[in-house]
């Protein structure tokens, strides 16, 4: 399943992050994955709703503030693979990838984190998948 411009061009787009940046700056495939082994990604993450940047926030690596970005794709975007398999049929959490660049536009400053239960628990469930050699989907 593709790119729905009708609907995200409709909607502000964000990216969870701990790296430390401002309006106009690029994020750019090829910096380590928060997921699997922390390989080099070859896509950037970007979603439609806050939830699902929440969480790329909470789980990013890195010492830095949890922060999400309003961003602006560079380039096509598509759905997201890791999130739109049989679990998760039709894309229900907005959440898509791209091999180019998004633009920072602005900074979301009043978003509300996961619970410490809700973190530990997502946490183990990551660190199953890694023991399990499951890594994300990223070709």
């Amino acid at each position: 399943m593709g790119n729905d411009r009708v609907d995200i061009d409709q909607q502000p787009l964000y990216h969870g992050t701990r790296a430390d940046l401002k309006p106009g700056d690029l994020i750019a495939p090829g910096y380590m994955s928060n997921y699997g082994t922390g390989r080099k990604a070859n896509h950037v993450y970007l979603s439609a709703t806050l939830e699902a940047a929440t969480w790329g926030a909470e789980l990013a690596q890195g010492d830095g503030p949890q922060r999400i970005y309003i961003v602006e794709p560079t380039g096509p975007i598509a759905d997201d693979p890791n999130l739109t398999d049989k679990k998760f049929p039709g894309n229900p959490t907005k959440s898509y990838r791209s091999r180019h660049p998004l633009r920072v536009v602005g900074e979301v400053s009043d978003w509300q984190g996961h619970s410490a239960e809700q973190l530990q628990t997502m946490r183990e469930h990551l660190a199953r998948l890694r023991q399990q050699g499951i890594e994300a989907v990223d070709d």
